[in-house]
């Protein structure tokens, strides 16, 4: 029974069930970075270059026109993640704290108006 409660306590650790909602939203996320590359930026770099379909390149028994595609959308998706990153390392900085000079002390008023009071020769 051991082993038991060390798993509990194993899977009830924060940072186990912090990596598994990434996981899961990692795959979600990566469905929806597919499907833009697939079906949004691979048409119009297409277009782009001719209508030219990169899976149908064949060198012999080699494939590259697989592979190509593969390096486009690893760049494409490396990109996207960039730009999302950027974005919210920009939402996440901290604000700038403002150092604000505290005022004179209620004492310190009070000694300078009696400063001035004697440079100017008046009474107190």
């Amino acid at each position: 029974m051991a082993i038991v409660s060390e798993f509990k306590a194993f899977i009830a650790k924060g940072n186990v069930l912090d990596l598994a909602v990434g996981v899961i939203i990692g795959a979600a996320f990566g469905k929806i970075v597919s499907s833009l590359t697939d079906d949004v930026i691979m048409p119009v770099v297409g277009l782009g270059l001719g209508k030219v379909d990169f899976s149908k390149i064949v060198l012999g028994p080699m494939k590259v026109g697989l592979f190509l595609n593969a390096t486009i959308n690893f760049v494409i998706i490396a990109f996207i993640v960039f730009l999302i990153v950027k974005g919210a390392n920009s939402i996440k900085k901290a604000p700038v704290a403002v150092v604000v000079e505290p005022g004179p002390t209620k004492d310190q008023v009070l000694l300078a108006e009696i400063r001035d009071a004697l440079r100017a020769g008046g009474r107190i």
